[in-house]
């Protein structure tokens, strides 16, 4: 194993203070984050798409798993290769090509004249939509100063659930004005290529994160990104931070990617943590909501067209959660907020369980007290776990292998997220609503037990700081200094 020694402690850095150089930071992260607006649109315009598109393509229950999970497994890989070639080309070059390739998936969904032409649609928005995943999170967190960190990484789920709201405004506006009919789908999907543009040409003007250019040795670079959005003395103080991190490491280990990773057994350890951490957050069950919402209120008692409108209650609650989560991300431990919101979640899968084995079919209660029930079990997810999730998963990484372990994270999320979104209509057409969500609620309990256990802090400690816990195992027993503060 290599083995890398503990250094000093950071000197304290210069405050970010106000001033034009916070406004630009801001531009920046907006323009980012279309690629997660994207990712929220891609996801949830299935939701209200699939049932005319199954109409007019004759799809049958698997075809129609196969059509909304494909995009999901085209995301694992996209995972990977994302991180893969952030790590090379660098993070700016990788969103650029992923705006393209979003604008290519989108036409061809559109224009899918049959089941087969849809799927390769869906992989390619998949491939964009896991890059996305994990090249945007990482690019956030590289460019934010540490006070400012979860606050504006989490932007990028907000914006995947302001994604998923549009679409579910959209579907509705849409299904409600011109029916279920004549490839009404194909104009639903057919929005989602103006955001593609709009991530195109925003990140033309954006320049590269300033610690991928650092890791690079193009020191110069890096300052002059970070004199953009830093102060000139808060930006000098950062890059001194960075250089010596980096020539710590230098001294120990000259190689990257799977060759460190393999090295060192608490790099091995934060990697499977981080993997661990997705997949749970999958397994809530809260992307089987965004993409078949329309389907559980349908089974609960609502009518087709009913089911559609009420669908923008989760969607609605989404985004408020989201803002939220952002106003507590200085405030809350990393580690809380995913304990209380998994807490919560499992709570209200027991709940919803509950209502559905005792409210029978054409009971009027049945479909308002689901919906109730699913509103506050997507409320609770977004406002405690999901932001904080991609914040922690974009933060826990170092600098040789963060995009490839954001990949790997990231990968296995997907996977998870595919096969419940495969399963999902067999599964609730076996067992039911009651079924279903007991089971996410036996899976939220073992997800506890593995956040108490294993799931490190890393609120008020700087990129670097993080980097050299991970790496000796540190953050793993010292809890993070709020004295930064």
């Amino acid at each position: 194993m290599v083995d890398i020694k503990p250094t000093q402690p950071s000197v304290a850095l210069p405050p970010v203070g106000e001033g034009p150089h916070r406004r630009r930071l801001g531009v920046l992260a907006l323009v980012a984050t279309f690629g997660g607006l994207l990712f929220g649109y891609d996801t949830g315009v299935i939701n209200g798409a699939l049932l005319p598109m199954k109409e007019e393509l004759g799809l049958t229950n698997l075809t129609e798993g196969v059509v909304t999970s494909s995009l999901l497994f085209g995301a694992a890989i996209g995972a990977m290769l994302g991180g893969r070639i952030a790590d090379g080309w660098g993070r700016r070059k990788t969103i650029i090509l992923l705006a393209v390739v979003f604008f290519v998936g989108t036409l061809t969904c559109v224009f899918a004249p049959a089941f087969g032409v849809m799927v390769v649609g869906r992989v390619l928005l998949g491939l964009a939509v896991g890059g996305a995943s994990t090249v945007v999170p990482v690019f956030l967190a590289e460019l934010a100063p540490y006070e400012i960190r979860g606050s504006l990484s989490g932007r990028n789920e907000l914006m995947i659930v302001v994604g998923q709201l549009a679409a579910f405004v959209v579907n509705a506006i849409i299904g409600n004005l011109w029916g279920e009919g004549n490839g009404v789908w194909r104009v639903m999907l057919a929005v989602c290529a103006l955001p593609a543009i709009a991530l195109f040409v925003g990140m033309l003007r954006v320049p590269e994160s300033p610690r991928w250019l650092a890791s690079k040795g193009r020191y110069g670079e890096a300052l002059g990104v970070l004199s953009q959005i830093r102060s000139e003395e808060r930006a000098k103080a950062e890059l001194d931070d960075i250089k010596r991190t980096n020539e710590l490491e230098a001294k120990v280990q000259r190689e990257s990617g799977w060759r460190v990773l393999l090295g060192n057994k608490w790099l091995i350890r934060i990697v499977l943590i981080g993997a661990g951490l997705g997949v749970a957050q999958q397994l809530t069950g809260i992307n089987s909501i965004m993409y078949y919402g329309q389907t559980v209120l349908i089974e609960s008692g609502f009518q087709a067209s009913a089911a559609l409108i009420a669908n923008i209650a989760p969607g609605v609650i989404a985004v408020i959660g989201g803002f939220i989560a952002i106003y507590n991300m200085e405030k809350i431990n990393r580690r809380t907020t995913l304990i209380l919101g998994f807490s919560l979640t499992t709570v209200c899968h027991f709940l919803i369980g509950i209502a559905s084995m005792t409210l029978v079919d054409g009971n009027p209660a049945r479909p308002w007290v689901i919906l109730f029930l699913v509103v506050a079990f997507v409320g609770s997810m977004q406002t405690f776990l999901n932001i904080a999730v991609w914040v922690l998963l974009s933060e826990i990484f170092p600098t040789q292998i963060r995009a490839l372990g954001m990949g790997i994270a990231v990968f296995c999320l997907w996977i998870a997220n595919a096969f419940l979104g495969l399963y999902f209509p067999t599964i609730v057409a076996a067992t039911g609503i009651t079924g279903t969500f007991f089971g996410f609620a036996a899976v939220g309990v073992l997800a506890l037990l593995f956040i108490w256990k294993f799931v490190p802090e890393s609120r008020g400690r700087t990129l670097e700081e993080v980097e050299e816990g991970v790496t000796t195992g540190n953050i793993f027993t010292v809890p993070a200094k709020q004295s930064r503060r």
